[in-house]
């Protein structure tokens, strides 16, 4: 299994695509080519449009800057701090965790910035884009390998859906590949739904799903105007934008941004006294 829709893995990308995939990673300044752009790539016209319409947002770094304000306004609700020993017991070391780390930062690079230029290229304007780009963030780190359902055991993988459907539709056809990533650490994913599952039944993740849906919008709103022209949207291309961006890509933000929150700094991961980051 490579991906749960259509999807070209990037190590597969030739040609154009190929070409695009590395104009994206540079662009955005990410470890990785998101879900949606290797979903856009298998329709036909899909990738070359949507990445022609939507890459000035991105090279403006007026997406970028959109989603740091989004995040900023987010406040996602944090389940209850790691207790000491808690990443030792479900063997995360001390050395894993700036790899925990790399994975929650490299989803925060892309899935804001995607879920704002996005929407953008399917709302119309409302006033003109703030001219305030955030400067563009150091080099990523790498990720761990994507895990697919041949290479763990059952368990694993049934863990990595469960966690999946947290705050999503009980049909949820696309598997958020960041949990892929997490599915190196079977013990994590575990810890991870464990405190998650609450958040999940008392409505609050619900919550901040459609508070990031809604604060996505309005900045979707404001760099509409900054999008590019190219031509009318393949039919499938605009579902698959609709299908990402109302649903899956507004639920990973909330998830990425608390994630990063929650994870302990790495010296407090060592045993000395947490420090502000």
């Amino acid at each position: 299994m490579s991906d749960p829709v259509p999807a070209i893995l990037e190590g597969e990308a030739r040609g154009e695509t190929a070409r695009i995939f590395a104009d994206i990673r540079e662009t955005l300044g990410s470890p990785v080519v998101n879900l949606i752009w290797r979903h856009l790539a298998t329709v036909d016209g899909g990738l070359e449009w949507a990445w022609t319409a939507a890459r000035p947002i991105y090279a403006g770094r007026q997406a970028q800057a959109a989603a740091a304000r989004l995040y900023a306004r987010l406040d996602p609700p944090l389940p209850c701090p790691l207790p000491p020993g808690a990443l030792a017991a479900v063997g995360v070391s001390a050395a894993d965790l700036p790899r925990l780390r790399a994975v929650a930062d490299g989803y925060n690079r892309g899935n804001g910035p995607n879920l704002v230029a996005l929407t953008a290229l399917l709302v119309d304007p409302a006033g003109t884009a703030p001219a305030d780009p955030v400067p563009a963030a150091g080099a990523p780190a790498p990720l761990p390998p994507l895990i697919s359902e041949p290479d763990v055991d059952p368990q694993t993988w049934a863990l990595v859906k469960a966690i999946n459907l947290l705050g999503a539709r009980p049909d949820e056809p696309i598997l958020a590949t960041m949990y892929r990533h997490l599915a190196n650490w079977p013990g994590f994913l575990a810890l991870m739904h464990a405190a998650w599952a609450p958040l999940a039944a008392d409505g609050r993740f619900e919550a901040a799903i459609g508070r990031a849906r809604a604060l996505s919008r309005e900045e979707a709103a404001r760099l509409a105007n900054l999008r590019a022209d190219a031509g009318p949207a393949p039919e499938a291309a605009r579902a698959a934008l609709v299908e990402f961006t109302d649903h899956v890509i507004s639920r990973m933000v909330p998830v990425g941004v608390a994630l990063a929150r929650w994870l302990p700094s790495f010296a407090a991961a060592k045993g000395a006294a947490p420090q502000d980051e």
